[in-house]
């Protein structure tokens, strides 16, 4: 990624510097303009969703921190001592994870890695970055490249279906034949605005049977409070 299309890495980086007043917009055709608080970017393992705190005691063996922005996940791991390493694609986030004291940084696309891992972590639903349903194949083909022999894929998601929810409690699931997760987003950040790029939400049922179609299981380790989910991921015995 270029600087000059880092929205979220330059906001990262800013906050991380002292500036406080900046505001990382967030733009989509299906809904109206939302902002992310910058200082839960750079939360402390207290105050993280359940599900992340999970994820994180649960990580184990060598440990990928897949979009790993500000790093606060894998700052927490490398202070309990644990082998991580984390990867991102934006060149403000790097800098700022290296400032912060990652000792093990990569700014690399994902789906280009080749090293394997014990742990892959996909938090704040990092799986997201799949962008569509039909990318699954692909993702779980390179899952299976750099996940290592009993290695463990660790991911939370959402199920949108909430947002079709009638009155009466009813789910009226949209019928236009795309998968009612998939999104679009467009981060802004002063001057600087990212391009547009899909972002995937999957229910824990589509996952799971993807999961199964590709050799892999799947099983919910934890529920959050709204249509959430922690999953673990591995292969098929």
């Amino acid at each position: 990624m270029k600087k000059e299309k880092d929205a979220m890495g330059k906001a990262i980086a800013d906050f991380y510097k002292g500036r406080c007043d900046g505001v990382l917009r967030v733009l989509s055709p299906m809904f109206d303009e939302d902002e992310i608080p910058l200082a839960t970017l750079f939360r402390s393992f207290r105050y993280m969703p359940k599900l992340e705190q999970k994820a994180l005691k649960m990580a184990k063996g060598k440990i990928l921190d897949v979009g790993a922005g500000s790093g606060c996940h894998s700052i927490w791991l490398q202070e309990k001592g644990a082998d991580v390493t984390a990867i991102d694609i934006s060149p403000y986030s790097v800098e700022t994870m290296k400032e912060r004291g990652l000792k093990n940084v990569i700014e690399q696309d994902f789906f280009t890695l080749e090293e394997k891992f014990d742990t892959i972590l996909m938090l704040m639903n990092g799986i997201g970055i799949v962008g569509t349903i039909d990318k699954l194949p692909d993702f779980f083909k390179h899952i299976d490249k750099v996940l290592a022999e009993n290695g463990q894929l660790l991911c939370d998601s959402s199920d949108l279906c909430y947002l079709y929810e009638d009155e009466d409690g009813s789910i009226d699931l949209p019928c236009d034949g795309k998968y009612y997760g998939e999104l679009e987003y467009t981060m802004c950040y002063d001057d600087v605005r990212g391009d547009s790029f899909p972002w995937l939400y999957i229910d824990a049922n589509t996952l799971r049977n993807h999961a199964e179609l590709h050799g892999f299981k799947m099983e919910i380790v934890r529920r959050g409070e709204h249509y959430d989910y922690l999953a673990r991921i591995t292969r098929k015995d």
